[in-house]
């Protein structure tokens, strides 16, 4: 059976699509499948991870990940310590749905770890020991004075950047992104937690009227009035966050690989043809998502699915995050393909969705306490379900959305391959940080456990 099921997996996961017909070999007259291959547990697990790369349509697979999830579970009682482990591993971390360094850490508790992945284990504490790189140093303790209500999550936040893309070469994308993942947490909680309506409606405004000038116009512009505006810890904020953004210009055209262009007043107005622009474009409009989502807890609203799920793509930060690591991989992200993605295409939007709803379902308790408005409320809202229920609907939700990403994952592709794997990584890690919790504002647990066998552990090994 594996030696059918594998090169299905690998296939597929390369981008080569494989009829999936070949799963019908081990069914009876009416679709069933053989109760006896309960008995090849290697066999069984080869089903169930080859059918993480199912897309619409394939019906055959939507039955094999039901019959492979319900055996797997059973077997848990009755094998062996390590043989029970790699099971739960892999149902708790399914192969297509998890980070690429978390399934490699998980296959690592099985055999060795390659030289090339220690390789790239040292580069990444390497990395994250540069107090320079992410504000781990004097940078942790002005935005602990300055902002004293936000997360402190920078080593989460680097990891984040890590699941993203972790081989040695995107060291300075990794860079970028961790920077502005810090700049995002924090406009999350102040949006979210401590922010007055009109606060927030000025930074907002701040934001929008002038941060897309940034790299033509800083110099030229006098921003002290829009921030004297602000109450000091939003201005401090808006300052700085403007600042990075200029820094991540300068570190770009060191490494040859900044995407500035050097515009004509007339060509300046054509914002979209700027890639510098349109990554600022995306934080604008990652702003004033959040924005939206505040005005509509101000305002006791709660808004359709439909229209909450059109600002949580937004709101998601996957965007974002996906235009800026585009930054760090070179010459294949062009001006024609950031403007794909700006258009926010299937892919994008799936991912968007994946990460946004997630975060909803493992978060919605907490969330309705503090009065914030999440997908699972909107879905009770509309439809007049249970919690429960809502869960099951919001998954369905996701569950066709991670079909939309491994289709859009197919050759032929319309930008490079590995412009595409940035959007499907943040997917991952957002199945990742939300599993059972949301271990990112928790910070405990597996997720603290993952990252100090990734970043700690692994170089004593």
């Amino acid at each position: 059976m594996r030696m059918l099921i594998v090169p299905f997996r690998v296939l597929r996961k390369h981008g080569y699509y494989v009829s999936s017909d070949v799963f019908r070999k081990f069914t009876d007259g009416q679709g069933n499948y053989n109760k006896a291959l309960v008995s090849d547990v290697e066999g069984l697990l080869s089903l169930y991870e080859a059918t993480q790369f199912r897309v619409h349509n394939e019906e055959i697979l939507d039955e094999t990940v039901n019959f492979t999830t319900t055996h797997l579970k059973l077997l848990l009682l009755t094998l062996s310590n390590s043989f029970a482990m790699k099971i739960s591993n892999a149902l708790k971390y399914p192969i297509n749905y998890t980070m690429v360094t978390v399934a490699t850490m998980h296959k690592s508790e099985l055999c060795d770890i390659t030289s090339h992945s220690t390789e790239l284990f040292l580069e990444t504490n390497t990395s994250i020991s540069n107090p320079t790189l992410l504000f781990l140093g004097g940078g942790k303790n002005w935005i602990a004075k300055a902002l004293p209500f936000t997360r402190d999550r920078v080593v989460e936040l680097y990891f984040w950047s890590l699941s993203v893309y972790f081989e040695p070469q995107y060291k300075v994308g990794r860079n970028i992104l961790t920077k502005v993942l810090c700049f995002i947490s924090i406009a999350d909680d102040i949006y979210d937690t401590y922010g007055t309506i009109d606060e927030l409606t000025l930074l907002t405004n701040a934001i929008e009227r002038y941060f897309f000038f940034l790299p033509v116009f800083k110099q030229r512009w006098n921003i002290d009035n829009v921030s004297e505006q602000l109450p000091s810890y939003m201005k401090f904020y808006y300052l700085a966050l403007l600042d990075v953004y200029v820094e991540i210009e300068k570190e770009l055209a060191k490494e040859n690989n900044s995407f500035q262009v050097k515009y004509s007043m007339a060509e300046f107005m054509r914002i979209h043809e700027s890639v510098l622009l349109i990554i600022f474009f995306q934080m604008k409009k990652l702003i004033n998502a959040y924005f939206q989502e505040a005005k509509w807890y101000h305002g006791n609203n709660v808004p359709t699915m439909e229209q909450y799920v059109k600002n949580g793509i937004r709101s998601s930060t996957i965007p974002c995050l996906a235009t800026l690591s585009w930054l760090g991989i070179g010459n294949e992200a062009t001006k024609e393909a950031h403007d794909w993605l700006a258009s926010e295409p299937s892919i994008l939007v799936a991912s968007s969705i994946i990460a946004r709803l997630s975060n909803d379902i493992v978060s919605h308790e907490r969330e309705q306490e503090e009065g914030d408005i999440s997908g699972v409320e909107c879905y009770m809202n509309e439809y007049g379900v249970t919690k429960e229920e809502a869960y099951v609907e919001i998954r369905k939700i996701m569950d066709n959305s991670w079909k939309d990403l491994n289709r859009e994952c197919l050759n032929p592709t319309v930008v490079p391959r590995v412009l595409l794997m940035p959007v499907l990584n943040l997917a991952r890690m957002s199945e990742f940080s939300y599993k059972d919790e949301d271990s990112y504002t928790v910070s405990k647990n597996d997720l603290r456990y993952i990252i100090s066998e990734v970043l700690v552990d692994t170089i004593t090994k």
